[in-house]
């Protein structure tokens, strides 16, 4: 059995590293919450620091805020690749530029060992069921041996392409669920301004041609005025810029985007940072002067 390394416990992480001691997984944590890492300990995992868990893992999987992040946790003093072994093979989970993995993936091929960017969509309820969607860049012998570990943690992997493929993918997919939420978020709106309820607008078009999963899991939120970030504005707001520079970088002019880029500062500037990304109705409500809300459940 190999052993597995996992850096990074957060709303995202700490559910997937559940999942994996679940199934059984020889795995060792590391996280600068140390309660985090005591949770995992009491379900059966080991505790170490970056170097111990290169020096010790087969596999080892990164999921941190940012490209930087990752940077400094494989690369830094005492980081990951300081002890690492050859034919180890490093599976980076975060959201980060096609750049930065591709970077990621020539320093460890330096030292004999493999990269794999996997980026997650799903949210925190999609990395507690085991339900994630990952998508996947690098060479296909090292996707193969990720494989089972995805079955844990996802429904659902597919190799995209070379190194760097996976990160292009989430951002592509995160222009489509943010700018979806946006959509849902002004159109709920002008349900109640016009004196409907929305949950019962959401109900009506749930089934036909605007349903969609992002509706189906945001609508009902935002109708009960729940914010409580399973994917936080911040984190989103994170992935938004790394579009835009990867698509000036490109000359793909990217208009909406850069729109859902302001809506973002706005509501930072407002102290929603931290919100769910549900919580984007809230600049379009402060616009329209009028609060979605309904006594509906689902």
């Amino acid at each position: 059995m190999e052993k597995v390394g996992f850096i990074g416990l957060g709303i995202m992480g700490r559910p997937m590293a559940h999942n994996l001691v679940k199934a059984g997984v020889d795995l060792m944590v590391c996280d600068l919450n140390q309660d985090a890492v005591n949770e995992l300990v009491a379900a059966g995992a080991k505790a170490g620091s970056y170097s111990e868990i290169g020096a010790a893992c087969d596999v080892i999987m990164t999921i941190l805020p940012n490209g930087p992040i990752v940077q400094s946790v494989l690369f830094g003093e005492n980081g990951v690749a300081s002890a690492i072994r050859e034919g180890s093979l490093v599976c980076d989970l975060s959201s980060v530029t096609q750049t930065e993995s591709r970077t990621c993936y020539e320093k460890l091929k330096e030292k004999g060992v493999g990269f794999v960017d996997a980026p997650v969509s799903g949210g925190e309820p999609g990395a507690i069921a085991g339900t994630l969607a990952i998508m996947c860049g690098g060479d296909e012998a090292d996707y193969n041996r990720m494989v089972p570990y995805f079955e844990i943690l996802g429904s659902s992997s597919l190799l995209i392409g070379p190194s760097g493929s996976g990160s292009i993918t989430k951002l592509a997919n995160q222009v489509i669920v943010n700018l979806n939420i946006c959509a849902v978020s002004e159109a709920l709106v002008l349900a109640t301004k016009a004196g409907a309820d929305p949950m019962k607008v959401y109900k009506a078009i749930r089934g036909g041609l605007a349903g969609s999963a992002v509706l189906d899991a945001k609508a009902p939120l935002m109708c009960a005025r729940n914010f409580v970030p399973g994917g936080k504005i911040s984190i989103n707001h994170k992935d938004i810029k790394n579009v835009l520079a990867t698509a000036h970088a490109l000359d793909v002019p990217v208009p909406f985007t850069a729109q859902l880029f302001e809506v973002q500062q706005a509501l930072k500037a407002h102290g929603h940072f931290n919100d769910d990304h549900g919580g984007y109705v809230q600049y379009f409500e402060a616009l329209a002067g009028v609060e979605v809300k309904s006594d509906i459940k689902e």
